[in-house]
């Protein structure tokens, strides 16, 4: 299992438009992909939790990674957190 954490530091925080395209980047991989603020969770390749969550600037998420692909699913996520959010 791979796990990261990231600050959001998007003025508007996990928002509609760039939350689809994470889910798009999230669905591309075998690999179980979950987010986590504080002790809510959801599964990062359905928009509706991850909306649900609520993620506004400056919180931290934590996104932990399991299966197959992993690493490669990990590392991915992480930079399009980082070039997005």
């Amino acid at each position: 299992m791979k796990e990261f954490e990231f600050v959001v530091t998007d003025p508007q925080g996990i928002h509609a438009r760039p939350a689809g395209l994470l889910v798009k980047e999230a669905k591309k991989f075998e690999s179980n992909i979950s987010v986590f603020k504080g002790a809510r969770k959801g599964d990062l390749k359905k928009i509706f939790t991850v909306m649900a969550l609520g993620v506004k600037q400056g919180e931290t998420i934590k996104v932990q990674v399991e299966g197959a692909d992993e690493e490669q699913a990990a590392s991915t996520v992480e930079a399009f957190l980082k070039e997005n959010f």
